[in-house]
């Protein structure tokens, strides 16, 4: 499987010229070939080979005066950027044929240098590790890198990324083989809200953490600072750094937490099932800003990834259960609630039930009996069934020793 490792680099201002030339140049590049593709369409519905539009965008865009600054930066680049469109493409077609799943995508738009993040992928021949622990990058130079963890093996490729406050990250996709943990019995079932994030059908209550509501003062100062300043001040784009470093602290402490909490759940249990909650429409009530800062799909993408990776299962139940209106005793529906209900009675068997861990209990049972059901599930209980890898898990920065001796050169080997 799959995963990437993202650390900070620091390069030098030399070096910061040299990304931001590559950086544009990537997306004109881009943007050139979207626009042949789409002329070509239009004319007589027609498409570009990848290699006629390489060589037009590219080699041949080179050796005019309009394109020659091309060629002072790594061809690699912007290759890579073409093998984006093709992605893009793809990815729109399988999603129209019904090939993917999820939301339905869209065509490919065009790249603006606007764009507070920009991001640019070199493949093995654009990169190199040095021994030094420096990051190699063709045409610009060694890259000092915070290195917070060693690398598991060699990378595929790298993406050096520029966020909105203006701080460099190199993204490594290494090939590694899943670490399966020792089976345990626990299973659990999860019951997500707002006013406790999770409740767990163990009895298990995890607080919600509520980061950016946490920070909304210190937000809000900072954003009362951008405003008042004249547009396109160099004062302006102070002020907008600061806002921009504002959310990005607020954005990492919850994906940390996400992190952290999805791992204990997986290593304590071999199995978990979540409701297929309706986030998109969530979104787009009142709650919406609550909704939002507790990332209930991130938090389901990690343990899915999590699970992949370590030998678990993760299971979710429709939507439409009535979870919160079923006795998990006797299993009558008892009906609708409002949500200021948190206790109610069953009127079948008499007992009293909390209504968000009844409703874990209740997601427990009926995700275990969906597992147990699934087409090309286990004939018996206690079968663990097979579950494919997703592509890329996104790592997170673990303290650990960079560098130790090894058997690959350049690669810090645990």
């Amino acid at each position: 499987m799959h995963l990437r490792y993202s650390f900070r680099i620091e390069p030098t201002p030399g070096q910061r010229i040299a990304l931001a030339r590559t950086f544009g140049c990537a997306r004109v590049v881009y943007n050139d070939a979207l626009a042949a593709r789409k002329a070509a369409y239009t004319a007589d519905k027609s498409r570009i080979a990848s290699g006629a539009l390489a060589k037009r965008v590219i080699t041949d865009a080179k050796r005019t005066p309009e394109r020659a600054w091309l060629a002072e930066v790594s061809v690699d680049a912007l290759q890579s950027s073409l093998r984006d469109l093709d992605t893009a493409y793809a990815n729109f077609f399988a999603s129209v044929t019904g090939k993917r799943r999820g939301r339905r995508m869209g065509l490919p738009v065009f790249k603006s240098k606007k764009d507070n993040r920009q991001a640019v992928r070199f493949s093995r021949n654009g990169f190199r590790l040095r021994d030094t622990g420096r990051l190699n990058l063709a045409k610009i130079g060694d890259v000092k890198v915070r290195w917070s963890r060693p690398l598991p093996a060699l990378p595929s490729s790298v993406t050096v990324v520029k966020d909105a406050p203006g701080r460099y990250f190199a993204s490594f996709v290494v090939d590694v083989d899943p670490e399966h943990l020792a089976p345990v019995e626990d299973e659990v079932g999860i019951d997500l809200g707002l006013t406790h994030y999770a409740v767990l059908s163990n009895g298990q209550v995890i607080d919600n953490p509520r980061f950016l509501r946490r920070a909304e003062r210190r937000l809000r100062k900072a954003q009362q600072t951008l405003s008042r300043k004249a547009k396109g001040s160099k004062n302006r784009a102070k002020a907008r750094i600061k806002v921009a470093r504002a959310h990005a602290r607020v954005a990492h402490a919850r994906k940390d937490w996400c992190h952290q909490t999805a791992s204990r759940l997986i290593r304590d249990n071999q199995a978990v099932y979540l409701e297929d909650l309706a986030v998109s429409g969530l979104a787009r009530t009142r709650l919406a800003k609550s909704v939002h800062d507790a990332a209930w799909g991130t938090f389901r993408r990690v343990l899915e990834e999590k699970a992949a990776r370590y030998g678990r299962h993760v299971g979710t139940v429709s939507r439409w259960l009535p979870s919160s209106q079923t006795c998990h005793v006797c299993w009558v529906v008892d009906g609708k609630k409002p949500l200021h209900v948190r206790t109610w009675r069953c009127e079948s068997c008499g007992t009293e039930h909390d209504r968000d861990l009844n409703a874990s209990r209740v997601i427990l049972v009926a995700g275990q009996a969906e597992r147990l059901n699934a087409p090309g599930g286990p004939a018996s209980p206690g079968v663990e069934i097979p579950r494919q890898a997703r592509l890329v898990e996104r790592g997170t920065h673990s303290k650990a020793p960079p560098f130790t001796t090894g058997s690959q050169a350049g690669v810090p080997v645990p």
